[in-house]
């Protein structure tokens, strides 16, 4: 029954590896569960029904896209996304979080709306190849970075703003597990990447680095202190309007930009280079972002470590769905899922990364007008620390060098749109 329902025989895959998939994913972005809450608790919003919310939140999402959409892609809420919700919303502009809650809702509404109209899949298809492949390598880059980071590799400095960390025990288990994930994919031995991720975990447990919590289970499952409290009367102020739709531009060039990253390696892309089940995909996404909202937590989003699990041979909704189960299962597990360590899980994003980064040859870099744009993506993702703006660097970069180039006629209109879309990302 599996086999036909997500067609896994004719995407050339099997339960057994759908299940590693789902597993590897659900790891290498469990990370949501514990930074979430402590982003929008800063808020007053009550932390523990964040824990809970947030898995809630990512359970039904990522399930809903490997049964609605049968593509191996995991939403959960949004980082950056819940940093504006704190600090600009409301420490920067005083807002309540019940208000700021029903600015994610009206910014998910809208985000809704282009989607059915099929303003969203025709932005998509617009984007050129070189653009689409840029958008991979960046965020491959990106996810490197930020997996350096998590491992202790590259640390902030005053002087320079990055630098190499000093050599320690936890960088060095986490080294273990690179190697480790290396060796089992150089013999491509599927769930090298969870293999790896257990393996560091194992030894920082032996060398005392992380500890078993006092309590396995905790029932504190109570979600009633922030779901169903947004204020949408307070919200519709035209004050609020600049904030509805820079969520929404955030929200959809990260989308966008994850979506179109993932596609192709998970093989949804048809040969007509249309994403399979685009649109239920961006639907999904909105009335996710619509549902996170209501529940009490800020703007879901497509998540970039579902690369993760395609690399591990994920290609159909039973990856989500494996992933989604997951979500739902750490709920009373917490405490349990908190022992994975951030500098065990960082080596899966390094190997993302370098898994992504192969994108780079389908950009013609002897072609400037092709490879300017491109450029401007890689590098701005990465040194921005955001998708969303490095996609809108690039989309308006791609825009000017073509109409310098003599060929704006060649633009299409939802290229236009893409740019204008951009332009009004900076300025708000």
């Amino acid at each position: 029954m599996l086999d036909s329902f997500f067609q896994l025989s004719q995407k050339k895959t099997n339960i057994r590896t759908e299940i590693i998939a789902g597993l590897t994913t659900f790891l290498t972005m469990a990370y949501i569960i514990f930074v979430n809450p402590a982003i929008l608790s800063q808020t007053g919003m009550d932390h523990s029904a964040l824990i809970a919310i947030t898995c809630i939140v990512s359970a039904i999402a990522t399930i809903a896209v490997g049964i609605f959409a049968n593509a191996p892609i995991s939403m959960a809420p949004g980082m950056g996304l819940n940093a504006f919700f704190t600090y600009s919303l409301v420490k920067s502009q005083g807002i309540p979080w019940q208000t700021a809650l029903a600015v994610v809702f009206l910014s998910g509404l809208f985000f809704l709306v282009l989607t059915l109209l099929g303003l969203r899949r025709k932005l998509v298809t617009a984007i050129p190849q070189s653009l689409i492949a840029a958008i991979s390598v960046g965020i491959g880059l990106f996810i490197t970075f930020i997996g350096l980071q998590n491992l202790g590799i590259v640390v902030d400095s005053p002087a320079t703003l990055v630098q190499a960390g000093h050599l320690n025990t936890t960088i060095l288990i986490g080294l273990a597990g690179l190697l480790l994930m290396i060796f089992f994919e150089m013999k491509r031995f599927t769930g090298a990447l969870l293999i790896g991720i257990a393996f560091s975990t194992i030894i920082a447990l032996a060398l005392g680095k992380t500890q078993l919590p006092e309590h396995l289970i905790s029932t504190e499952i109570a979600i009633s202190k922030i779901a169903f409290k947004l204020d949408i009367m307070g919200a519709l102020k035209l004050s609020l309007f600049p904030a509805i739709f820079t969520l929404m531009f955030i929200d959809m060039f990260d989308s966008v930009g994850t979506l179109m990253a993932c596609a192709q390696p998970a093989g949804l892309v048809k040969p007509d280079g249309k994403i399979e089940n685009i649109d239920r995909l961006l639907t999904i996404d909105a009335a996710a972002t619509m549902a996170g909202a209501v529940l009490g937590t800020s703007t879901t989003t497509a998540y970039i470590e579902s690369a993760s699990g395609i690399e591990q041979g994920a290609r159909t909704g039973l990856t989500s769905v494996v992933t989604g189960l997951l979500f739902l299962a750490a709920i009373p597990f917490v405490p349990l899922v908190k022992i994975v360590p951030a500098y065990a899980t960082a080596p899966a994003l390094i190997m993302v990364g370098l898994f992504m980064m192969k994108e780079v040859r389908k950009i013609d870099f002897s072609h400037l007008v092709q490879a300017m744009p491109a450029f401007i993506i890689i590098v701005m993702i990465a040194l921005s620390y955001s998708i969303s703006t490095g996609l809108a660097f690039g989309f308006i970069a791609h825009t000017l060098i073509t109409i310098i180039d003599g060929r704006a006629k060649t633009i299409k209109p939802a290229m236009w749109l893409i740019t204008i879309l951009a332009i009004i990302f900076f300025c708000i």
